[in-house]
């Protein structure tokens, strides 16, 4: 590391003040920050001095959602060989199966579901991931800035929120619309109000409903001499639920798997205990607001609990329980890596509370009350994404009263 220290040092000079390729400076400086930390540090007594800079977060973020990347490509792999053993199909039927062909498609092989599934995840991370940083570089060289980190991140939760068989070019797509119309036309980084990973996300929802919807998911492609025949796609735990409510979900599924991740979804929502070892990593950081996260369940728990008092003759999803909200759908997945995101979220403390009510609320009335969306926690974040500033601005104008009030008497 010294010698690639060494030589960085040597070419700086190129790229920075009047320096030949000081145009270019923001394309060295992430490659420079790719492998060390910035050596620039805060001098003015006014400001606050801390150890963690943005790098530092984005990174913890990035490697907090690990856990539920690994467990969803196995859990892809292996609904995907299961069901192609069953049928005795040994093709994906597309493109894919000179990837997978090169492991195999065995089974009983923890490799070679791992492969399986990282056969069709990483292209979609890998193009949603030169396309992000390709508009971040653009709009950085273009401003004479330097390349933040936000869209290191934002480009993993977009790609773990997609199902499996999204084409690439609807990923490239997602992911511009989500950067460039949701940041980068405000300013930048921390200057947005939307999660732009989730801008992105609802982009392609809105623009292909019938492969975003949330209710079915894309498990195994298939190919019977050599005719590519239709992917195989099973019903989500939310639209099992939205059809038949408790009983049907009961029927395919148990809570335990639902609470471990065996069950179809899209790559990084399925397993809330992957989920929440990344939820550990982000509030031992700091990098999360367990406000948030108390306040998003607090909600999912009240409104679904007046709604299981309520009832419905013709909604079974009214009786679902809160317990099987939390585990089944993007709720989990949502709730630790999109709502506690610290830019397009509440900033005061109190504001933060209802910010997260506000979630756990919505998030349950779209599921049940919207019979067309079975998944609401995308819709909910941004709503409450909208409401942030009126929020914040409301508890700091009652905190300037209620000081007034004191200073009076």
């Amino acid at each position: 590391m010294k010698i690639l220290r060494n030589y960085i040092n040597s070419v700086k000079p190129s790229f920075i003040g009047d320096g030949k390729y000081s145009k270019w400076f923001p394309l060295f400086d992430a490659v420079e920050n790719l492998f060390f930390s910035t050596q620039t540090k805060t001098a003015n007594p006014v400001h606050v001095r801390d150890a963690i800079d943005i790098q530092k977060v984005m990174v913890t973020v990035w490697l907090a959602t690990f856990p539920a990347m690994f467990f969803g490509m196995y859990n892809l792999g292996s609904h995907s060989l299961e069901y192609l053993d069953s049928i005795n199909q040994l093709n994906t039927g597309d493109w894919h199966h000179y990837i997978v062909s090169l492991v195999g498609y065995d089974s009983s092989s923890f490799v070679a579901k791992m492969w399986f599934g990282a056969a069709y995840f990483m292209p979609i991370y890998i193009t949603v991931f030169v396309v992000g940083i390709g508009w971040e570089a653009l709009f950085a060289i273009v401003r004479k800035h330097e390349i933040n980190e936000g869209a290191f991140v934002s480009t993993i939760l977009f790609s773990l929120s997609c199902p499996p068989d999204l084409p690439l070019w609807q990923a490239a797509m997602g992911i511009t619309f989500g950067l460039v119309i949701g940041k980068e036309i405000f300013g930048g980084t921390g200057k947005n109000f939307l999660n732009p990973a989730l801008t992105g996300r609802a982009f392609l929802y809105f623009a292909y409903p019938s492969q975003i919807s949330g209710d079915k998911v894309w498990i195994a492609g298939l190919a019977d001499n050599n005719i590519v025949a239709e992917g195989y796609s099973g019903a989500t735990a939310l639209g099992v639920a939205a059809e038949s409510g408790m009983p049907g979900i009961l029927n395919q599924y148990t809570w335990m798997d639902s609470f471990l991740g065996f069950i179809p979804g899209s790559v990084g929502e399925t397993s809330v205990i992957a989920i929440g070892i990344g939820l550990v990593i982000l509030l031992v950081t700091k990098v999360a607001s367990y406000r948030i996260i108390l306040g998003t369940f607090a909600g999912m728990i009240f409104m679904s609990s007046i709604l299981n008092i309520i009832g419905s003759d013709t909604n079974p999803m009214f009786y679902v329980p809160w317990y099987w909200h939390a585990v089944i759908g993007s709720f989990a997945f949502g709730l630790v890596f999109m709502a506690t995101e610290p830019v397009s979220g509440s900033g005061t403390n109190t504001g933060r509370w209802i910010y997260g009510i506000v979630i756990g609320i919505t998030v349950i009335l779209i599921r049940v009350i919207n019979p067309a969306f079975p998944e609401g926690m995308m819709l909910a974040i941004l709503f409450a994404n909208l409401l942030a500033p009126v929020i914040d601005h409301m508890v700091v104008m009652s905190n300037i009263k209620r000081r007034r009030a004191l200073n009076n008497e």
